[in-house]
């Protein structure tokens, strides 16, 4: 789907392709692909980097067309083994194009597009749209990072009840979205880092560069907070069922060991041979007796060392 929009004095959407717009493309078509190679020249390869979903955040030139690609956060459905990912979103710049490309559609994009509505300013110039959906993605990280800041808490509120592989499982995926997290804030802010020397900045660039790593540096320090939060509730996690791992083993010996005596007693005097006992009367309710003693005095034994 394509969408253009003029970024002067407000951000508005207009009917067709013209110099100096952003064309913003989500979920591109083959007939989206088609219109950016053949009307606005852009090198097909450019495409198919923004395709792939593992590409990293980095920029590329070729003949006058500039490539960045931007790492953003994106939440999955809640069926998948990693709700919380980073896809890649495309930058395409020329001298009068601005083109925007992204294989998903994301509440960033929508996010951004309405906040910059409310806003009314609309953009300096291209170097500005660029630089502020840098920020964009930065305020989305620690948005994201929330939401995963809540569901660790609730995992740690629920230590006192038993625990499943899901509980395991559920925690394990959000360790694999923090990596990923923590993966591309840093190659967004490297990316940054070069794209200061590479783009013509001016002085509100620059206070707009300050205010992006500012935004990065807090996603990625509340990444790693939040990375060593996760790893010390699975270790938690791990300790109590192993505890409760214990806990069975011992409840377990005990009763073996509770029912070994009387076993016992009960093969010895059931023998074949001569006991002394095999004539009295009394012979088989003393055995019985004796058994359950036994038994009695040992569930007392083990109840006062609390092993059941």
């Amino acid at each position: 789907m394509r969408t253009y929009w003029n970024y002067h004095r407000g951000l508005r959407t207009q009917d067709e392709w013209q110099p100096n717009c952003w064309t913003q493309v989500s979920c591109p078509t083959p007939d989206d692909e088609d219109f950016l190679i053949r009307q606005l020249q852009i090198p097909d390869y450019f495409l198919d980097d923004i395709r792939d979903k593992d590409e990293r955040a980095r920029y590329d030139y070729d003949e006058g067309w500039m490539l960045i690609i931007l790492r953003i956060p994106y939440l999955k459905e809640a069926q998948s083994r990693t709700p919380h990912t980073t896809i890649p979103l495309g930058i395409i710049l020329n001298k009068d194009v601005f083109v925007t490309v992204c294989h998903f559609e994301t509440n960033m994009m929508i996010d951004f597009v309405s906040y910059q509505q409310k806003r009314g300013l609309g953009f300096t110039d291209t170097v500005d749209l660029v630089f502020r959906l840098f920020l964009s993605s930065a305020v989305w990280y620690l948005k994201r990072l929330k939401q995963i800041s809540t569901i660790i808490d609730a995992a740690k509120r629920d230590l006192d009840r038993p625990i499943n592989n899901a509980d395991l499982i559920n925690l394990s995926r959000l360790q694999d979205s923090l990596t990923y997290f923590a993966t591309s804030i840093r190659g967004n802010e490297t990316l940054l880092s070069k794209l200061k020397f590479k783009l013509p900045v001016d002085e509100l660039d620059a206070d707009m560069i300050e205010d992006v790593n500012i935004e990065m540096s807090q996603a990625r320090e509340t990444t790693n907070i939040y990375a060593n939060i996760l790893e010390s509730t699975i270790d938690t996690y791990a300790a109590i069922i192993n505890n409760n791992m214990g806990q069975t083993m011992k409840t377990m010996t005990s009763v073996s060991i509770i029912l070994m005596f009387p076993t016992l007693i009960a093969s010895i005097f059931g023998m074949n041979l001569l006991n002394g006992m095999e004539h009295w009367v009394g012979g088989f309710p003393v055995i019985i007796a004796a058994s359950i003693g036994v038994t009695f005095l040992f569930i007392w034994f083990f109840r006062k060392i609390e092993w059941i």
